[in-house]
């Protein structure tokens, strides 16, 4: 594994196997930690691969299982400390959103640069791999999935979205496309939660390792809610 984009075709084929629950790819390592509710053989990881991967039982810890139960892994951060990065930029998204203004206060004004200043921050940490963010976008996103193309544009939606409601440059048809697309997105999110499938949230592209969580769904809601208003209020 050499890149982002294989950490997330990794990462996609083996969760896609029936008893695991979590995979954790480590590129310096070149390992893959694979949580099972059940035992599945090396020969079933193997063929669920791409042909250029293969996997092989790691024997450093020879007195210990391929697997462990979930109860006797290794105590996880908590969602507050693994959603930290995401919780800071929303604060200073937040924050610039209602200093712009600060002195003449605006619903309006404030909603269209919060809802700016959000997709232009986050589609700049999607920009930063451009290579990996489609496939682990893929993983939740139902219109990705069945449309790779979108997955790989998606970042530059975002951008140009930010860009036009920080303009006001045809703001209706900005949200309308906003509501749609995060709609798209948050089936998926809601999906993958009710499922309770451990994968990792692309909204901040790769870059950060950031879970899939209540508070996707919960981000995503306020944009789309915002938009919504915006869009009664035109």
């Amino acid at each position: 594994m050499t890149c982002q984009g294989c950490k997330a075709s990794v990462t996609k084929h083996l969760e896609a196997i029936e008893n695991i629950t979590q995979v954790e790819v480590n590129l310096e390592r070149s390992e893959a930690e694979i949580t099972m509710t059940k035992h599945v053989m090396i020969a079933e990881l193997q063929q669920a691969l791409p042909e250029k991967y293969t996997i092989t039982k790691k024997e450093e810890n020879p007195e210990n299982n391929i697997f462990e139960s979930v109860g006797n892994q290794k105590e996880e951060k908590s969602k507050l400390q693994q959603l930290k990065p995401l919780l800071i930029i929303l604060f200073y998204i937040a924050t610039a959103s209602v200093l712009l203004h600060f002195e003449n206060w605006n619903w309006q004004g404030f909603m269209l640069d919060f809802m700016g200043l959000f997709f232009v921050v986050f589609s700049f940490f999607k920009m930063l791999d451009l290579q990996g963010f489609p496939q682990s976008f893929m993983m939740y996103d139902p219109l990705a999935k069945r449309l790779p193309i979108y997955g790989k544009i998606y970042p530059f939606i975002e951008t140009v979205l930010g860009i036009m409601f920080l303009m006001r440059f045809e703001i209706k048809i900005a949200l309308i496309i906003t509501i749609i697309i995060l709609g798209i997105t948050t089936y998926g999110v809601t999906k993958t939660l009710l499922d309770k499938k451990s994968i990792k949230c692309a909204c901040l592209g790769t870059a950060l390792n950031l879970p899939m969580t209540e508070a996707t769904f919960i981000e995503n809601a306020i944009m789309i809610l915002m938009g919504i208003l915006m869009l009664l209020n035109i």
